[in-house]
This record gives structure tokens, sequence and C-alpha cells, in this order.
């Protein structure tokens, strides 16, 4: 007897086909298939719409917030605003750090849903959706759907998922890119030859880089596709031929065109100074001399191994297991987890021979590496030290946020009133952070209570559910309006009254994007002393009218300090109000020490 026969399913079975049976003609077909349904497709779209609900819920309830997120919506907003698509501002000047097509995708959901709140999270929430059903597809068709549930779920519990899957920044949508290069390569490398995907993940490839530079890491998977080849070229199918390969290269450069296309065409057309300089900024310094020379976020060799031991939690937690089963496996030349594995290397070693170094930028190598454990996972899920491992890890986070919530909430610990003195949270909003972050806590223990370490997995699936609902509708709310800046502009708008005019000086994106008027601002990277000069000449216009913005250490000599107004803190830096009466218009602000350009 088949399950489906068996005596536990057939009955919902005769009651599926009955109610199908019943449903009247008029409702649509989609709508009459519901019922037939098996009871494992029931159970997939329950955890579907669990994971869709986690990484949903929160949007729109916060600003954009450092880091990152400002100055995008900012840059997206200057493009609906102004009409003007083809190179991001940020204020007056042009925005070179990074390629305009995120932002496109922020203003176009903007037009799409009228709202920035929304807006500005729309792209990584739909890019996340889509690289967990790339990794399930892929699994699926390099080893069965059972695999592809394990490869989902191992990504999805991931932490580092989830945070950029919440956040409005470039990443997430990157990944997505470099997924779908990986998904349609490997089909055409490992499954079956086709032009289409070959060239489906040039593109890809391709539009990823002009997102963010490194779009092309996926083309690397090459290099151990070369090796395998070379080794057991009879048990590999056809790749293509050079025809094949040449249209690969052309596409590739199709992607890149999406955005460099029209940006070369508009400097041939009219080579503005302006556009150049931004286009040699963006191509040459913010790539390979950021990669070769950095001058931000240095690092030492070794820094990715605590990325991988933190942020990739829990999946690290199982590396003992698993990287002796990786290595079995590749000794016996598995073409799936050679290709996997070593692609994911190629791009730990890319990012670690650079001194600059961030914790996002190894983030394209984690579906792969949850790809390639996924048909390891049903066997480790069974093991009693995987399990006891898994179930402590959960014990912990869970008795952390318990403890640790219960312990300010009543007053045994005054670790979350410091917090909210130093980020200048009303404890209202603190305490609303607190009672999230507990029921976070007796989440985690109840699904440990209830699942115990035999179906650990399933556990952490659905504690990694709640917490990032808890985060979307509880932390991410209670610190929003410090966290964007809105408090501090807000403050600074009902100081000054409705009818003054406002200037920036040593501002940053949150405060351009909050502030509740029309701002005069004199140049993001221009050094202070220049904001200064023509921040001077605005004031002198109209002194009792117009008052500046100041970031404290920006504070210049030729203004009264007796006269300026401490308006508090944001961001973890100090702001002034300075009158234009307050400002000597018979001085000259020097360079300052710390005097030099801001760059990212």
């Amino acid at each position: 007897m088949t399950r489906t026969e068996s005596g536990s399913v057939q009955p919902f079975r005769q009651l599926s086909d009955t109610c199908a049976a019943r449903l009247p003609r008029s409702i649509p077909p989609v709508l009459r298939v519901l019922p037939t349904l098996k009871p494992s497709h029931w159970q997939a779209a329950a955890w579907v719409a669990l994971v869709a609900l986690g990484l949903a819920a929160g949007i729109g309830m916060r600003e954009p917030m450092p880091a990152d997120e400002p100055r995008f919506v900012l840059s997206a907003k200057a493009m609906v605003e102004s009409g003007y698509w083809l190179v991001p501002h940020r204020g007056q000047e042009f925005y070179a750090e990074k390629p305009a097509v995120f932002m496109w995708l922020q203003a176009a959901a903007y037009t799409l849903v009228r709202d920035w709140r929304i807006a500005f999270l729309l792209p990584s929430l739909l890019a996340a959706l889509v690289t967990l059903w790339l990794t399930w597809d892929l699994a699926a068709r390099l080893w069965s759907r059972r695999i592809a549930w394990h490869a989902a779920g191992a990504l999805w519990v991931c932490l580092q998922f989830g945070l950029q899957a919440k956040r409005g920044q470039i990443d997430m949508v990157l990944v997505a890119l470099t997924t779908l290069a990986l998904w349609a390569l490997l089909r055409h490398l490992l499954v079956a030859r086709s032009r289409g995907l070959l060239w489906l993940g040039a593109f890809a490839a391709g539009l990823g880089t002009v997102t963010k530079g490194v779009g092309f890491l996926p083309l690397l998977v090459l290099l151990p596709w070369a090796l395998l080849s070379h080794r057991r070229e009879a048990a590999l199918p056809r790749t293509g031929s050079a025809l094949d390969w040449l249209g690969a290269g052309f596409a590739f450069l199709a992607g890149t065109a999406v955005w460099l296309g029209p940006l070369l065409a508009t400097l041939a057309l009219d080579p503005d100074p302006a556009l150049e300089s931004y286009t040699r900024e963006l191509l040459f310094k913010q790539t390979g001399e950021r990669y070769a020379n950095p001058w931000m976020h240095v690092q030492p060799w070794w820094y990715y191994l605590q990325v991988i031991a933190t942020l990739w939690l829990p999946g690290a937690l199982l590396l003992p297991w698993l990287v002796p089963a990786w290595w079995r496996r590749l000794r016996r030349m598995d073409p799936r987890q050679v290709l996997l594995l070593g692609w994911s290397v190629l791009v730990l070693v890319f990012f670690s021979l650079s001194p600059g170094k961030r914790e996002v930028y190894i983030f394209p190598a984690l579906p792969a590496l949850c790809l390639a454990a996924a048909p390891l996972l049903p066997g480790l899920l069974r093991k009693l030290g995987v399990q006891r491992v898994l179930a402590a890890y959960l014990a912990v986070l869970s008795g952390l946020a318990t403890m640790a919530s219960m312990a300010a909430l009543a007053g045994w610990s005054d670790w979350a009133r410091r917090l909210a003195a130093q980020r200048e949270i009303p404890w209202s909003d603190e305490r609303s952070l607190l009672l999230w972050l507990l029921t976070l806590g007796f989440a985690g223990c109840v699904l440990l209570a209830v699942f115990g370490a035999r179906r650990i997995g399933n556990a952490l699936v659905l504690f990694t559910c709640w917490l990032w609902a808890t985060w979307g509708l509880g932390f991410m709310p209670a610190i929003d309006a410090s966290g964007s800046a809105r408090q501090i502009m807000d403050r600074a708008g009902q100081a000054i009254g409705p009818d003054a005019e406002l200037g920036l000086i040593a501002w940053r994106e949150q405060n351009l994007l909050q502030a509740d008027r029309p701002v005069a601002e004199f140049g993001f990277k221009r050094p202070w002393h220049e904001q200064w000069r023509e921040a001077g000449d605005w004031v002198r216009a109209a002194p009792r009218r117009r008052w500046l913005f100041v970031l404290g250490e920006a504070l210049g000599p030729c203004v009264d300090r007796d006269r300026s107004l401490a308006i508090g803190q944001s961001n973890r830096r100090s702001w002034l109000l300075v009158p234009g009466t307050a400002v000597a218009g018979d001085c000259t602000t020097p360079p300052f020490p710390q005097d030099l350009p801001d760059r990212e």
C-alpha cells in the first residue's frame, strides 16, 4: 500500500475530493484546486507563508536608518522628484560610491506604492523571497525536493540572511542576482546543456556588476568546472559550443549595459566634466582602487572567520560535521559539491585578499554553502550531537532574551535605561521593545519544549520566523525616531519655528531626508571650512530668519558658541543649532584637522 492510500491520509483525500466536486463552477480554477491539494502541499504552503510573513513583518513601520539606507532613499527620492534617473544624487552632488540600479528599484517601488516607508524595503524583501526560491529550485534539480526544503531552511535560519532581507541596502538584491546567475550556470553545467540558461547566467552576472561591483563573482564557478572537466570529462554533460560562450560574453555585456549603456551614451553626446569625474570615480576609484588600496573598513586577514562564526549561526555550528563530509565528497569529485564549494572558497579568498573587509562582502557565498550542506542535513539532524548543539543554541538565545528583558522590566538591571538614555529613546518605546524581546524568549522556550531536540530543525525555522517578526514589529519601530534622525530633525524644526529657514553643515543623509522643510545644504563631501564659507554668505542674507544645523565637532571659530543651542544626539553624534545672528561676518573658518571628504 502506498502512502497516499494509507489510513491516515485517505480520509483527507476523500474529504478533499468531495469538497472539490461540490464547489460551484463559477469559482476560479485556481481556487477549485485548493481543496484537492495533498497534505504535504498544505504543509509546504504553510511554511512558505510563515517565512513570507516573517520577512514582511514591520514593513512600512519605520524610516530609513544608517548605515546606507538614508543615502539610497535620498538618491531614489531625488530621481522621482527631478525625473533624472541616470545618475544618483546626494543633495546637490553626484553620489558616486554605488551605481544607480538599486536606487532605480527603490524609485520604481515608490511609483507603485507611493509610500517611501514601504518602497525602500520592498526590493530587499522581494530579493530575499527570490533567493529562497532559487536555492530551493536548484537543490531540487541537483538532488530532490526533500533536499530542496533543507537547503531553503538552512538559508532561512542563518542570521545574516534575515538581517539583510530586513534592510534597505544593496546586498540582498546583489545576492539575488548572484544566486540567479549560479542557478542558471549550474543548471547548464551540471544538469543539461542550455544556451538560454548560460546566457541568462551571464546576463545576471553583468546586471549584478552594475548593481554592485562584485556581481561578476558567479563567473568564477567556471574555474572549478574547468578543473572538474579536465578530471572527469566523460561524466559531465556537454557545456556548449564556442558560439554559446561567445553569446555568454555578449550577454554579460548586455547586463552591464542596462546602466552603463545610457551613461556612456550620455557622455559621448555631452561630455560634461562633472559627469566624466563621476564616471571615473565610480568605475576606477570605487572598484579597483577600493579593492587594492582601501581607505575604510581595513580588517585583518582572518576577519571573515569571525563573520562566519557569528552571522552564519546556527549553520556555523554544524561545520565540525560538515567539513569532513564535504571533504569526502570532494575526494570523490562529486561535481555538485566541487562547483558549489569551490566557488564559495574562491569568493572567500577573493575578499580576504583585500585589506578592506565588511561582513556583507561574503554574503553571496551563503546560499551556495547552504546548497552544499543540504544533502547532508537529513542525516546530520538525526545525530544526537547535532541535535544537542542546535538545541543548546536555541536555549541560549531564548534564555538570554527572556532574562535580559525580565531583568530590565523588573528593575533588576538598568542596562535598558542606559541604552535608552544614550540613544534618546523614550522609556515607553524602550518598554515596548523589552516586551517584544520577552515574547521572543518565551517563544523559543515553548518551541524547544514542543519540538525537543529530535525535531530541532522545525523549531529553528519557526523561531526564525518569530525573530524577524519581532525585529520588524517591535525592535525597529522602537528605535525608529532616534535611529532615523526623525526625532532630532523634528526637534530642530520646532526650535526654530515654522517660518525659519534651515541650512545644514557637516550633515548626514538622514538629516536631509528627515528635515521637516526644504533646506539649504552646501555640499556633502566638501571640506567643512568650505561649507562654512558658503553657509556664511547664505545666513548673512537673512540672519534673523536663517539657522544652521551643525555637527558638534564641526562648529567653527566664527560662531558665538554661547548663542548656539545644543539640540541633542543622533546616531552617536552631537548636533547644534546656530542662529544666523551668531555667525560673524568678518571671520574666515580655517580647515579642520579631521576635515577630509567623507568617503564610504
